[in-house]
């Protein structure tokens, strides 16, 4: 009887582990890493993902038609605002209630939710989620106009509007925050659209409109307070040939896409990357928000280190952990042929192990192979008679790769998949413990808007090693070119930041950890005391202690930036839910959680944001905090948007910190993209001293 491809083992000659030699070619781990992943994943199409749009219960006769969706997006001071207005139409003779269902990004705090009730604009109010529910629910039984925003898990975020009459239009208005996410002096935008398809119940539930019947428009205002070179758009995303961009000075850009042609589905990411010009400086740049006559105020701080991590020069194992669940049914097949062309990459003096897991995991190589070209060749005849099938035990599949990793040697674990964890053992807490029994990093390349983001960024984070979130839409060469320099470089780890002359408190992120080359750290913070002091940041590269001071200075009176307030409890809640996936839910964090939603008007996983008919607020004695705070953000915008662009580099006198800052030499803005997401666990045995 043949065997099935779960136990079927490639004819190749397994052999001793070689050891690295001089002649071993230099930064082999980031190169081989990149080379790999450019030919193995590449050739992936992506196929069948869901889209943002309206929800409509299967089986449902009629639904609501999606009018308008105009995106408007201000990049400037460290951090990016989105608004996003859309309208929604009932054509059909009876009441229809809207939900509409769209991700946001993971580090994206919603703080306006705005519903336009007979012409005039109301602003949404935070409350316990459960609350709103019921006074929603109420609401809509009572025939009033209501509407409600509440974060989904980590998938999705969702609307929903009561009772929309025949014939009649909505209109809404939502607005969220995050910083600026910029690597190797590349920064990057994504507009999320596409669901990714990872939430079975919603594919068993609903049917999603994603086309926009009447106008789609996006546009963008880039205000850098360094020199940008380029603007472009990925060519897999949404935005496309007929996207203007438009070079205002050197360091002012708009990025503007309204299609001729209507009717845009909303089925691809909007991604679009601008490039600083070589040579531009790290730094550390500081902004703040204190009101006059207020003692606290909020800061912001952006260290960019400069080029100074050296290269590291390793052999390596790899390991490779393929998803071979149902999912992946539609796309294995040009993956096996990107793995087929990625294997003969590898150096001959490489070993290669093969993982495949659906419900369980099996050792498909039956252990390191050595990377010749024949059995390269081999096992990638091998790997085409395998069939997806199954469900997803990722837990299964962390442990094997675990195993076998030979403390001489520096390892790699690449688990390739497109979905969520499903069976096994499914709690964040318990892949820490698996890792704990390994000295590991952890390096995490998460694709897709389905993705698990913080049970991966909790693992990487955990393992001082870091996570890069790709969307579908991505040009992939840039992407990759990231990862191989971050793990062919030496890191800084342990970090610590203290302050020196300076009353500060509430520091966000609690703890650092690493950081890796071309990456920022940002803190949010309190301060109680203006004027001059001191940032002293210290850390261990390659097991030597560093230190950088920088002389700073906090105002005494900031209006300029609002959203700070938001943004510091947005960082702080985020610390509390990753202590929640880590440790379990607890009471005391969920209420820290609560309180600090209500405070800033944010919505979480416990939190909403409900729309009432404006009498309606004062009888359920909710107050209207969120409206006055909504008033002085915008006011804050207008000023900004028509002042000069700030450089607010408080180190430019440093010696360090003024050398120029890492980046990426040539075909960074090369088009390529791929399905799927990527988990790297380095070992850490032969990294540690190399990088920490």
């Amino acid at each position: 009887m043949a065997q099935s491809p779960m136990t079927q083992k490639p004819k190749v000659q397994k052999s001793e582990a070689q050891k690295p030699t001089a002649q071993h070619p230099v930064h082999r781990f980031g190169r081989t890493l990149m080379l790999w992943f450019i030919s193995a994943l590449t050739t992936l199409t992506a196929l069948g993902a869901q889209a943002a749009g309206l929800l409509t219960p299967i089986g449902q006769a009629s639904s609501l038609d999606m009018l308008t969706h105009n995106v408007e997006v201000d990049i400037q001071d460290g951090f990016v605002i989105t608004r996003v207005q859309q309208t929604f139409a009932n054509p059909s003779p009876t009441p229809l209630d809207a939900h509409y269902r769209f991700p946001l990004p993971s580090d994206a705090s919603v703080g306006q939710f705005t519903y336009w009730v007979a012409g005039q604009p109301i602003h949404g109010e935070v409350i316990e989620k459960a609350k709103a529910n019921e006074i929603y629910q109420a609401e809509k039984q009572q025939g009033r106009k209501v509407a409600v925003s509440e974060q989904q898990g980590f998938q999705h975020f969702d609307i929903r509007v009561a009772s929309v009459q025949p014939g009649e239009d909505v209109r809404l208005e939502l607005v969220y925050i995050q910083a600026i996410e910029m690597d190797h002096g590349i920064g990057r935008y994504v507009y999320p659209l596409e669901d990714g398809g990872t939430d079975e119940v919603q594919k068993a539930f609903w049917t999603t409109q994603e086309t926009v019947k009447g106008t789609f428009s996006f546009n963008a205002r880039l205000r850098s307070s360094q020199p940008v070179d380029a603007v472009r758009v990925a060519d897999g995303g949404l935005l496309q040939q007929q996207t203007q961009i438009t070079q205002l000075d050197s360091q002012q850009w708009t990025i503007a896409f309204t299609p001729e042609n209507q009717s845009v589905a909303l089925n691809k990411d909007v991604v679009f990357y601008w490039r600083l010009q070589t040579g531009v400086p790290g730094g550390l740049d500081v902004i703040a928000h204190k009101p006059a006559g207020q003692s606290r105020g909020t800061f912001m701080m952006t260290l960019t280190p400069a080029d100074d991590l050296q290269p590291i020069q390793q052999g390596t194992d790899w390991t490779l952990v393929l998803d071979i669940s149902g999912s992946m049914r539609g796309k294995f097949s040009t993956l096996i042929e990107g793995v087929r062309r990625g294997l003969a990459k590898f150096n001959p003096a490489d070993r290669v192990r093969v993982i495949l897991f659906n419900g369980e995991a099996k050792d498909f190589t039956g252990g390191y192979v050595t990377a010749t070209p024949q059995n390269m060749l081999a096992l990638a005849e091998q790997l085409q008679t395998v069939q997806p099938d199954g469900s997803t035990n990722l837990m299964d599949a962390v442990k094997m790769a675990l195993t076998d990793i030979e403390a001489d040697r520096t390892s790699a674990i690449w688990l390739v998949t497109d979905g969520v964890a499903n069976v096994g053992e499914t709690k964040q807490k318990r892949f820490l413990d698996v890792l704990k029994t390994k000295d590991i990093r952890l390096f995490t390349f998460i694709m897709g808007n389905g993705a698990n983001k913080p049970l991966l960024n909790g693992l990487s984070k955990a393992s001082n090693g870091f996570a890069i979130e790709v969307s579908n839409s991505d040009d992939m060469l840039g992407q990759l070119k990231k990862a191989a320099s971050k793990v062919s470089h030496q890191a800084m780890h342990d970090i610590d930041v203290t302050f020196k002359g300076l009353k500060v408190s509430d520091v966000e992120p609690q703890v650092i950890g690493s950081l890796y080359r071309g990456q920022q750290l940002h803190l949010f913070g309190h301060y109680w005391r203006a004027g001059k002091g001191e940032v002293i940041v210290t850390a261990k590269v390659s097991g030597k202690k560093i230190e950088y001071r920088v002389p700073v200075t906090l105002p005494e009176v900031a209006t300029d930036y609002p959203e700070l307030e938001r943004m510091r409890a947005f960082a702080q809640i985020k610390t509390l839910l990753d202590e929640q996936e880590s440790f379990g839910e607890d009471a005391d964090r969920k209420d820290a959680v609560i309180d600090l939603a209500k405070e800033a008007s944010l919505v979480t996983p416990y939190t909403s944001m409900i729309v009432l008919e404006e009498e309606q607020f004062a009888r359920y004695g909710i107050k209207r905090s969120n409206a006055t705070r909504i008033a002085q953000e915008e006011a804050a915008r207008q000023k900004r948007g028509s002042a000069e662009v700030k450089n607010h580099n408080q180190a430019a006198a440093h010696p360090t910190l003024s050398q120029p800052r890492s980046n990426l030499s040539g075909g960074a803005f090369d088009i390529w993209w791929v399905f799927g997401f990527l988990v790297l666990v380095v070992s850490r045995r032969k990294l540690s001293a190399l990088m920490s």
